[in-house]
């Protein structure tokens, strides 16, 4: 008698942004839905891409690899920084998300790098050039994400209610947020011992109902 278990890559789902509010200060604040999932976010805005025309998150290729199966093109929503405000900004989840992802759009200029300061420390998941500046990959160092025109998707392990970050200043950049599930509190999973047990009361059921037969 054995017990199977089945995994499946889940596609990755992005943040539907509905509203935002400019502000280069802690004034700014955006609000959306990740899956059903309210999504919040406060700190600063220089502008924002909503209703899906953003074209910002191209190629593709430059923003799916890893554990990413899909690019923040497929909803094309962005909210822009400039690091006017250095922060902390942060983004709250209504319910718990677990190993969210944070997509990286033109962080940085060719001669004025720029970076990201997380809560928690992230790791790379895909990187290339954008389709209006060219650049390269974001890089991860620790909880410091750095671009020179830095263009990219990381990913947090573990399950979030919230992420908080700081950053530095250059003219502009844009991030969005993401996740592959579930959303949700995390589900409970049985105990080695409880798996045992399970494993040895189906035995003997069906060893029972074979003598009987």
């Amino acid at each position: 008698l054995g017990l199977a278990v089945i995994d499946a890559q889940a596609a990755t789902i992005w943040t539907d942004w509905e509203t935002a509010t400019t502000g280069l200060s802690a004034s700014g604040s955006a609000s959306g839905s990740l899956n059903g999932v309210g999504v919040s976010y406060s700190g600063e805005v220089r502008d924002s891409i909503l209703n899906g025309v953003s074209t910002s998150w191209s190629p593709d290729t430059s923003f799916i690899g890893g554990t990413v199966t899909t690019s923040p093109s497929v909803v094309g929503d962005e909210i822009q920084l400039q690091g006017t405000f250095t922060g902390p900004n942060t983004i709250t989840f209504a319910s718990p998300v677990q190993n969210p992802v944070f997509a990286i759009w033109s962080l940085g200029s060719p001669s004025v790098p720029a970076s990201f300061t997380f809560d928690a420390t992230p790791t790379l998941q895909a990187g290339g050039i954008n389709s209006q500046f060219g650049g390269a990959s974001i890089t991860v160092l620790g909880n410091v994400v750095s671009g020179n025109e830095g263009n990219g998707v990381i990913q947090f392990s573990g399950t979030f209610s919230s992420i908080s970050w700081t950053d530095t200043f250059e003219n502009y950049y844009a991030f969005t947020v993401g996740g592959n599930g579930p959303f949700g509190p995390p589900t409970a999973v049985p105990e080695p011992a409880t798996l045992i047990l399970l494993g040895s009361g189906l035995t003997g059921l069906a060893w029972r109902l074979r003598k009987q037969r």
